[in-house]
């Protein structure tokens, strides 16, 4: 799992322009027979793209599959960081697999190039968390099987400040000074790089998202967090940074900000589940809540989907969409999914197992409140500005003149 937020990982790389816009319709789910899927797939074979750590979740489905439907799975082991450019290379010159494990934040770059189809789960949608399902939609058309939830979080360490999730910001900021320790929260922010990402959910507490959605649910590349609920956050920021209270001074890398919680000196943190390990090796009893509101409503931070796309040129899309939809989508392959890379599950009833774990309870609840990062293709365009103003307000420069000199920059950049 990541530590932070490659802003590299999000800009829509040049191949996007290799091919036009879209496969043909979505592909119809096959309806399930008393032993899966409804297809026979004799003499047939679907090649699937797949990480190391999901193989052998994928390789037991695909053996179901392979006895029920004659047809032959071939799974293509790749390091995950290659799958997004080689599909969008691969899939036009026909060379690609008829589906690919991924990230929800390449479907603009997926679609704008033309290489992803449409997926038709049916009544299986409302199986999965709704926003793992949003995550997936792109205008309206769901393009991908969930399968994995992440998101970030309010973490605390129990033995300074109990477990209780605090409210507010502001009962945060009490309690974590109360706790005597050398400050009250730790936030990476990028060693003045800044880091919006993290500080996403605060944002979102004062009614300025990052873009507009529609609605069903997806991005507009209109800028949402612009006007008085922006400036809002921004004089907030300030507040909070050097030129204020100095609870979250713009100079906090991520290894800065695991050292000040593992070691005791603030009792409070925002991050992700790919902290934890490191909080657990340190001996740190902690509970993770949902992050609290600065501007009074609910904190949505940003939620990471992983799931499985279908090629928009796959010689057997009813085939690969009958693996997908009566294989993967089931309780058991999910399960095993969850067993082999424990991630948030999107299947809700392996959620609801998973959130016997109360780190995972918490993380989950926290997603539930969140929103898919935006998967359009102008969100690569965005974190450079957007993190540049956030840490310049930290550091101590005009909010609002700060913040709508970033709103102009973007919507100069966007052709706004």
């Amino acid at each position: 799992m990541r530590k932070q937020l490659g802003i590299g990982a999000l800009a829509v790389t040049s191949a996007v322009l290799l091919a036009g816009c879209g496969g043909g319709g979505t592909t119809p789910a096959p309806e399930a027979t008393e032993g899966g899927g409804g297809t026979d797939g004799s003499g047939a074979e679907i090649v699937i793209w797949t990480d190391a750590e999901r193989e052998q979740a994928i390789t037991d489905a695909a053996t179901a599959f392979e006895e029920e439907t004659g047809a032959t799975v071939t799974l293509v082991q790749k390091n995950f960081e290659d799958l997004r450019n080689d599909f969008i290379t691969q899939v036009p010159t026909g060379e690609g697999p008829d589906i690919t494990v991924g990230a929800h934040d390449w479907l603009g770059a997926l679609v704008t190039a033309g290489v992803v189809d449409t997926v038709d789960l049916a009544d299986k949608a409302g199986e999965f968390e709704e926003v793992a399902i949003e995550a997936m939609t792109y205008e309206g058309q769901l393009y991908a099987l969930p399968y994995s939830l992440e998101t970030v979080a309010l973490i605390q360490n129990t033995e300074l400040v109990g477990d209780e999730a605090p409210a507010t910001w502001d009962e945060m900021i009490q309690s974590g000074l109360e706790a005597g320790t050398e400050r009250p929260v730790a936030i990476n922010t990028g060693a003045e790089i800044g880091d919006a990402y993290t500080l996403y959910g605060i944002q979102t507490s004062f009614g300025a998202p990052v873009f507009v959605q529609d609605e069903s649910g997806s991005y507009t590349s209109e800028i949402g967090m612009g006007g008085p609920e922006g400036e809002a956050f921004a004089q907030w920021l300030y507040e909070q940074g050097e030129a204020g209270e100095g609870y979250i001074p713009p100079t906090v890398t991520y290894d800065i900000n695991v050292e000040l919680f593992t070691s005791g000196e603030a009792p409070y943190t925002i991050q992700g589940p790919w902290v934890i390990n490191a909080f657990n090796e340190a001996g740190v009893d902690i509970a993770v809540n949902p992050i609290p509101s600065a501007g009074g409503e609910t904190a949505a931070p940003f939620v990471g989907v992983q799931g499985f796309y279908l090629s928009s040129q796959s010689e057997n899309a009813l085939l690969a969409t009958d693996f997908l939809v009566n294989y993967l989508a089931t309780e058991d392959a999910q399960r095993a999914l969850y067993e082999a890379d424990p991630r948030i599950p999107a299947y809700s009833a392996i959620a609801e197992e998973a959130a016997a774990d109360p780190i995972i309870a918490g993380f989950l609840a926290s997603a539930q409140n969140g929103v898919p990062m935006p998967s359009i293709p102008e969100m690569g365009s965005v974190w450079e500005f957007w993190n540049a103003a956030e840490a310049q307000i930290l550091g101590g420069a005009d909010p609002v003149e700060t913040w709508n000199q970033m709103i102009a920059d973007l919507e100069n950049e966007l052709g706004g």
